[in-house]
Order: C-alpha cells, then sequence, then structure tokens
C-alpha cells in the first residue's frame, strides 16, 4: 500500500499535475490582487470627482475635461502637422 502511495506521488503525470495546480493557484492569487489593486485605485480617481451623494464635482471635473480635450487637440494638432 505504501509502495503505491509513493508510486503516485513520484510518478510524472503526479509531478506535472502538481505543478499546473500550484502555478494556477499562483496566478489566480496574482490576479485576485491585482483586481483588488485596480478596484481601490478606481474607487480613488472616482473620490476625487463624484461627491459622496454621487453629484460630480464640477470643480475638479471641469478642469480635468479640459486638460483632456487640450492634451486630444495637441496630439491632432501634431499628427496634421507630421502627416
Amino acid at each position: 500500500m505504501v509502495l503505491d502511495e509513493i508510486g503516485v506521488r513520484v510518478h510524472p503525470k503526479t509531478i506535472i499535475g502538481d505543478a499546473k495546480a500550484k502555478a494556477a493557484q499562483s496566478v489566480d492569487r496574482t490576479a485576485g490582487r491585482a483586481f483588488v489593486a485596480v478596484n481601490r485605485s478606481v474607487s480613488e480617481v472616482k473620490a476625487q470627482f463624484v461627491a459622496e451623494d454621487g453629484s460630480p464635482r464640477l470643480e475638479r471635473v471641469i478642469p480635468a475635461a479640459l486638460l483632456v480635450v487640450g492634451v486630444v487637440g495637441l496630439l491632432t494638432l501634431s499628427k496634421r502637422r507630421s502627416g
């Protein structure tokens, strides 16, 4: 009985299966951590632009929107000049 168990444990398919399971577990753990970090970052950014009651913080939204429009405008001009 003990020799059979040892045989199963050292069998290449068992070793490969264990390695795959550990790798999958590591990927799942890493993906979970990444999801938590991204979710936290999104929540922090949202808090900068949305008040607790759900209304937009216009004193922050308007300057950010103007910045985005300016950057897009500069990129568009840059492409027109180089193209």
